[in-house]
């Protein structure tokens, strides 16, 4: 795989070691381990520089201090939110649901919701992969910054700091606490968020289809450098049908499409 940019790795690192100061850990995305057993538009989403002096860090030799850019819109389906755009602190979207499609558990909890916009669109992607022959099941979908803290903390007492950053993100900067993401394996639970999903046939018809229903492959093979993470072939993230044939046809990341549309300006 594409080693991953290591001025952003370092600059993460400073984010991530003032945030476990502060609040005695840190938690976002969980990607590429086993989680945890509106109107659809196209224009960026801006940020704002955060005042927040706990959170400064360093970055590559010059040691100058970074602040991470608090997203302004968080609601907005197109919302960008990685290691360098983080969420407000705390941030719940108001309109999450239950999607009606099968998980690899019973319970009615937290990380089974979505946002209903993207519930209902799952709902569909789900129905046509059955009808396709190669049924999905989901494993992690909405995830509280507290939960992600509780996390991201486990990755880093079990793998290191540096080993987690790759794959967990840090508080305010999971995608899954935006309700707009999920991670998929095939419907008898098998692979759930390891590597071997890549091998199976839900993995490419996911590939082949997820677009047409307003999903992408958030973290593709290739672009680690770009996303900041490994490829995670069952983590699908909800931007809607316009956005996410674009992104599919031109073959670039969300990361790129924001870079692309500010130079544009």
């Amino acid at each position: 795989m594409e080693a991953l940019n290591m001025s952003k790795i370092g600059m993460t690192t400073m984010l991530l070691s003032a945030f476990l100061l502060v609040t005695s850990g840190c938690s976002h995305d969980n990607h590429s381990m086993v989680k945890e057993p509106i109107t659809e538009k196209d224009k960026p989403v801006q940020t704002e520089r955060s005042n927040t002096s706990s959170i400064e860090g360093t970055t590559g030799a010059n040691q100058n201090p970074v602040v991470p850019a608090t997203v302004m819109k968080p609601n907005e389906i197109p919302v960008l939110v990685n290691k360098e755009n983080i969420l407000p602190d705390n941030y719940k979207p108001s309109d999450l649901v239950y999607p009606d499609v099968r998980f690899t558990f019973t319970e009615k909890i937290e990380k089974r919701m979505m946002r209903k916009e993207a519930a209902a669109a799952l709902e569909l992607l789900f129905q046509a992969a059955d009808e396709q022959g190669v049924p999905l099941a989901g494993v992690s979908a909405y995830r509280s910054q507290k939960t992600q803290t509780s996390l991201f903390n486990h990755y880093v007492e079990k793998d290191g700091l540096e080993a987690a950053l790759l794959y967990s993100a840090t508080p305010g900067t999971s995608e899954h606490q935006t309700g707009l993401a999920i991670d998929v394996t095939s419907s008898d639970g098998s692979c759930a968020a390891e590597d071997c999903f890549g091998e199976t046939d839900q993995a490419q018809w996911l590939i082949d289809n997820a677009p047409t229903y307003g999903f992408i492959i958030r973290y593709e093979e290739g672009k680690e450098s770009i996303t900041g993470y490994k490829y995670e072939p069952w983590h699908l993230r909800y931007v809607g049908k316009k956005l996410a044939q674009e992104l599919t046809d031109r073959g670039i990341t969300l990361e790129e499409y924001y870079q692309a549309s500010l130079a544009a300006k």
